[in-house]
C-alpha cells in the first residue's frame, strides 16, 4: 500500500498482504519454488496484477500504452484488500480524445460493487440516444447485466443459489441499460495493455495517490 494512502487513512491496516506474509518470504528464499516463479512472472508490466501494483497515474498510463480501441466508455473498480477500502473509474473516449471521465472511492467496500459502481456511473455519464461500446474487465459483471439478471428480475429476483449479491447495484444498472438501447456492454481483458482500460483502472486506484 503506498504511503500516500496510508497517511490519507490513518488507522487502517491491511488485513492480510499474501505480497509480504512470511511464508513467501521464505518461499522465495529457496530456488525455484512455485511462489518464486509466481514473483517473477508477476515483474513485467501489463500482466497478471502488476500493474495496479505499479499503481501508475493517468498520465504515466498515457505515456506508456497505446493499444486497444480509441473509441468506447471504459470501466474499472477494485478493493485493495477484498473487502476493504477501494474505488470505481470511467473514461469516455472518442477517437483517442477523452470526452469524460469519472472516479471516486468508498472506505469499505468488495471488488465486484466498485466494478458495478463503475458501470452505473458510466451509463449516468452517457445520454439516453448514444451509441458507442462500454467495456468492463469483469466477466461476471458483464454476464449479470447481459444475461441472468433479466431471468432474476422474471422470477421476482430470486436465484436457485440463493441471495442475488449486491441487488440494489444490479437493479439499478439493469435500469440504465436498458435505458441506453444503442449501447453495448462488452468485457474486454483486464491487465492486457488496453490502453483506456488501464487508464480506468488508473483512475479506480486515483484514491491510493497524491496526483491522479
Amino acid at each position: 500500500m503506498p504511503q500516500a494512502a496510508l497517511d490519507k487513512y490513518a488507522g487502517w491496516e491491511p488485513r492480510y498482504c499474501r505480497e509480504h506474509s512470511p511464508q513467501r518470504a521464505r518461499a522465495l528464499d529457496k530456488p525455484n519454488t512455485p511462489a518464486q516463479s509466481v514473483a517473477k512472472s508477476r515483474g513485467s508490466v501489463g500482466r497478471g496484477r502488476s500493474l495496479r501494483e505499479a499503481n501508475l497515474t493517468t498520465n504515466e498510463v498515457l505515456d506508456k500504452f497505446t493499444d486497444g480501441p480509441e473509441t468506447g466508455v471504459f470501466t474499472d473498480g477494485g478493493s485493495a484488500p477484498n473487502p476493504g477500502p477501494g474505488g470505481w473509474g470511467v473514461v469516455w473516449v472518442k477517437d483517442g480524445e477523452i470526452q469524460a471521465e469519472r472516479y471516486g472511492h468508498d472506505p469499505d467496500t468488495t471488488n465486484n460493487r466498485m466494478e458495478l459502481m463503475a458501470l452505473t456511473e458510466a451509463f449516468k455519464l452517457l445520454p439516453e440516444d448514444a451509441e458507442v461500446e462500454v467495456f468492463s474487465d469483469s466477466r461476471l459483471c458483464v454476464q449479470t447485466i447481459t444475461e441472468w439478471a433479466p431471468g432474476w428480475e422474471r422470477r421476482g429476483w430470486k436465484k436457485k443459489s440463493g441471495p442475488i449479491k449486491n441487488l440494489e447495484l444490479v437493479q439499478q444498472l439493469l435500469r440504465l441499460y436498458r435505458a441506453h438501447p444503442r449501447c453495448t456492454l462488452k468485457w474486454t481483458a483486464a491487465h492486457s495493455g488496453t490502453r483506456w482500460n488501464e487508464y480506468a483502472d488508473s483512475l479506480s486506484t486515483a484514491w491510493m495517490r497524491d496526483k491522479k
